[in-house]
């Protein structure tokens, strides 16, 4: 059973959402020859304030773009 398992900054909608989970089920399902049903997809939407980059939050990254 594959488990595909996506981490993303919290922010897109609904409808962007269900197309990404439909755009990997649909990939794994061709590329692996697997059946639909088994197929496993996962999304963690992060908080900017909980995602670190270079030493820095995406959130103060936001708030601060010139730095």
């Amino acid at each position: 059973m594959p488990i595909i398992d996506v981490s993303l900054l919290r922010g897109r909608s609904d409808a962007q959402l269900r197309q990404l989970i439909q755009a990997l089920h649909d990939a794994v399902v061709d590329t692996l020859a697997v059946p639909p049903e088994s197929v496993r997809i996962l999304v963690r939407e992060v908080d900017p304030r909980m995602w670190g980059s270079g030493g820095t939050t995406i959130a103060e990254r936001r708030a601060n773009p010139g730095q």
